[in-house]
């Protein structure tokens, strides 16, 4: 295993001003402190603005059509809107209580949200910004995601150390599994045969068998990374082609990279403290991650496995997306 980071690593809270990778794209870091979006350039690192929000925004997701975000602003129980070429808010979603992580279907028509303080999951119908169905669920509910098919939702609760699965065509809850402690994303690869569940405290991935909803595999990181410490698994994302899945390790203050095929540790990256949020740019050369205490994103060039730069943003970040 490898601990990435090359010479940029050493002044990672200053400014590293290595030569950027790729092309420019805009990314774009939730701060549920200050009530916004912060906008900067990911190959330069430049602040471009801020976009406000709702109070408290955490999760967001881009539309499949790549024309708006939505954002999760939980203490006004809705979710915002935003034009990509206005970056402005056009519309507001009535997401049922506190919001925090959501999933959006294929086809842009439906949101699936985690209810965090009523317990439920909700499938929001984007056209009429109606609730057409809601599960009760675990206490504290916040990973979501949707099986590529869209026929499988899992939605993570984190008091009950749970992945629930739902039928969402039929608005059913199909079952239940006990996972590692405060489970917090939910990932599927391979074509949506492996389901992955990240869990915060116990610092492990389930890995489920969607068709069976079995767990076939666990990756614990605590025995993997003895090294880092807390150990925590947060939220997760994979390169297009499959090969690369990143983690973040929240207060361990590290993103690890996992070899999907062997699920294997093969790296760690260092970041900013309390790691939450990781974003891929458009052509998956750089992995930015969320810092929510040091109030700081890490730009990581992922073609040499070392920090880029970090970009000072203030307040409390949770969450990024980037953008071409």
């Amino acid at each position: 295993m490898k601990r990435y980071g090359g010479a940029c690593a050493l002044v990672l809270l200053a400014s590293c001003h290595a030569a950027p990778s790729g092309p420019h794209d805009t990314v774009f870091v939730s701060d549920e402190k200050l009530d916004l979006l912060h906008v900067f350039d990911g190959a330069t690192g430049e602040e471009e603005g801020v976009v406000k929000t709702g109070k408290r925004p955490r999760g967001m997701v881009v539309s499949p059509d790549g024309k708006l975000l939505y954002v999760a602003a939980g203490n006004s129980n809705r979710i915002d809107v935003i034009d990509f070429s206005t970056r402005k808010i056009v519309r507001s979603l009535n997401s049922g209580s506190d919001p925090e992580r959501f999933a959006v279907s294929a086809d842009g028509k439906q949101i699936y949200v985690a209810n965090e303080d009523h317990s439920t999951a909700s499938i929001i119908d984007v056209a009429s910004d109606k609730a057409v169905c809601e599960v009760p669920v675990g206490a504290q509910p916040e990973g979501v995601g949707i099986s590529p098919d869209g026929k499988t939702l899992i939605v993570t609760s984190e008091t009950a150390s749970t992945a629930h699965f739902i039928d969402p065509a039929a608005c059913k809850l199909i079952d239940s599994v006990i996972v590692g402690n405060r489970p917090r994303s939910v990932l599927f690869i391979k074509q949506g045969k492996e389901a992955w569940v990240s869990s915060e405290q116990r610092g492990t991935i389930s890995i489920f068998d969607p068709a069976t909803r079995q767990i076939i595999h666990t990756i614990d990181l605590v025995e993997l990374l003895p090294q880092i410490d807390p150990v925590q698994a947060v939220e997760m994302r994979i390169t297009r082609d499959g090969k690369r899945v990143f983690v973040a390790l929240g207060r361990g203050n590290h993103v690890a990279e996992i070899d999907p095929a062997t699920r294997a540790v093969v790296g760690t990256f260092p970041v900013g403290e309390r790691n939450w949020g990781i974003a891929l740019s458009p052509d998956e050369r750089r992995l930015y991650a969320v810092g929510g205490l040091s109030g700081d994103i890490t730009v990581i060039d992922l073609k040499t496995n070392t920090i880029e730069r970090t970009v000072k943003l203030g307040g409390q970040p949770w969450g990024a997306v980037a953008v071409p």
